[in-house]
């Protein structure tokens, strides 16, 4: 994968995910799990500092888990798993690098905790970007393009064959990223035109669509279940 630009300004290779280190993260994601089934009632946070958390709320409820709006690194205490939603990417980074939930997000994550990132979630896991400078989580080995598919003018909807998804699944396409590159640990989920727009890794999930926007639950349910384990 090409160098590109990450949160601090350098250019860099994405970081590499080695045999020990995948082991060592599946330790740690086994410890994670063991104490969550001895903690109450399952719990996800969803991000809410800015963007479209107020939807994820609603379906999370749905399903039966109890949602926990995440403002400060204390909310993340307890959670199964984590959504980062759609929204400004650049304007949640900054509110997140402000509160201390950069840092705090990267904790939770390498300490076993399940992420999935929505649209602008998606570029904030990227490990580097093809535009400029600004804050990444870097959860997910992964060279991403903002607004990949065009401005808001260029809304759309799409039909997607999703892997592990026995139906095609209806994305909404909002301003919308798309992975340009992926590296080792990464494993793509759907792709539009090429462009991989749904993936996942070990303990992460991200999507360049709007799940949260449709009456289709499926990516929530895949992440409860399939990611959060619960």
């Amino acid at each position: 994968m090409a160098g590109s630009n990450t949160d601090n300004g350098e250019t860099r290779e994405p970081r590499k995910v080695t045999a020990r280190k995948a082991d060592l993260e599946t330790r740690r994601v086994t410890a994670r799990k063991a104490d969550l089934e001895q903690e109450g009632p399952k719990k996800i946070g969803v991000l809410a500092l800015q963007g479209a958390f107020r939807e994820h709320v609603e379906i999370l409820r749905k399903l039966g888990v109890e949602p926990v709006e995440v403002r400060d690194v204390e909310d993340l205490k307890g959670l199964a798993g984590l959504i980062v939603p759609g929204g400004e990417s650049t304007a949640i980074g900054n509110l997140m690098a402000e509160s201390g939930l950069l840092d705090g997000v990267r904790s939770f994550f390498y300490k076993g905790g399940p992420v999935w990132g929505t649209c602008a979630g998606m570029v904030l896991a990227a490990s580097a970007t093809t535009g400029p400078r600004q804050p990444l989580l870097g959860l997910m080995n992964a060279l991403v393009e903002r607004n990949g598919f065009g401005r808001q003018v260029h809304s759309f909807e799409k039909e997607l064959e999703i892997e592990g998804f026995e139906e095609p699944y209806v994305g909404v396409f909002i301003r919308a990223p798309f992975f340009e590159d992926v590296g080792p640990g990464v494993e793509v989920m759907g792709k539009v035109d090429g462009r991989v727009v749904a993936a996942k890794g070990e303990n992460i999930l991200v999507t360049a669509f709007h799940p949260e926007l449709t009456d289709d639950i499926r990516f929530h349910e895949y992440f409860v279940r399939e990611v959060c384990g619960l």
